[in-house]
């Protein structure tokens, strides 16, 4: 028989196939199991579900201006107006 064909190798390698998808099982309950805790939290305070056209797609940003900054969009106001 050749290398590859070995009987003990492909034991061995069967061994560690199945091994690996155990650990993949395990981690994929794991993390469902995390994802569903944390929804059980986060799902107290949401909202009522919109449409079609409600969702939001990244993240909002709130910036804080500062005085100049508040200042020159007032100006930029005016000057639109």
């Amino acid at each position: 028989m050749s290398k590859k064909n070995d009987l003990a190798r492909r034991k061995r390698q069967h061994e560690f196939e199945l091994q690996r998808e155990k650990q993949e099982k395990e981690k994929k309950a794991r993390n469902l199991q995390a994802k569903k805790n944390k929804m059980k939290v986060d799902g107290k305070d949401k909202k009522k579900k919109k449409g079609a056209s409600g969702f939001q797609v990244g993240k909002k940003v709130k910036t804080k201006l500062t005085a100049v900054a508040k200042a020159k969009a007032a100006q930029a106001m005016e000057l639109d107006s």
